[in-house]
C-alpha cells in the first residue's frame, strides 16, 4: 500500500479487509495502532483475539434480518399496500486496541513501496 504520512487512520469495508490491511501495513514497516489506526466493519469476535484486537462497527445481523422479515411479511399479507417506513438499526463502535490518537506530524513516518 502506498500511504503518505498525512493519513493517520483508516476504515474497511469489512473486518476481513482490516485485518488484511494491518498485515500490508506491517510488511510496509508500518505500526498500527502507533502510526496509523485501523477500523473493521462488521463485528466478528474472532478479531478480537488477533494482535492487535481490532477496533470494528459492530452490525447486529440478527436485528437486521427480524426487520427484512417483518418488511417480507407485510408484502406478502397486504401486497395492494406500501411497505411500511424500514428501520435501520443501531451499530456499536467497539473499540479495541487497533487505534489510536493520531501521531504527531514529526513523528508520522512516510511508507514508499517500490
Amino acid at each position: 500500500p502506498s500511504v503518505d504520512g498525512s493519513v493517520t487512520a483508516v476504515f474497511a469495508a469489512g473486518d476481513e479487509m482490516a485485518i488484511g490491511l494491518i498485515h500490508a501495513l506491517r510488511e510496509a514497516g508500518r505500526r498500527v495502532p502507533e502510526d496509523i489506526s485501523v477500523v473493521g466493519f462488521d463485528g466478528n469476535p474472532v478479531f478480537a483475539y488477533v494482535s492487535p484486537p481490532l477496533t470494528t462497527v459492530r452490525q447486529p445481523f440478527e436485528a437486521a434480518a427480524r426487520e427484512g422479515i417483518r418488511l417480507l411479511v407485510h408484502a406478502i399479507e397486504k401486497p395492494d399496500t406500501d411497505l411500511p417506513q424500514a428501520s435501520d438499526p443501531p451499530v456499536e463502535l467497539v473499540v479495541r486496541g487497533s487505534t489510536a490518537p493520531p501521531p504527531s506530524p514529526r513523528s508520522r513516518p512516510l511508507l514508499r513501496t517500490t
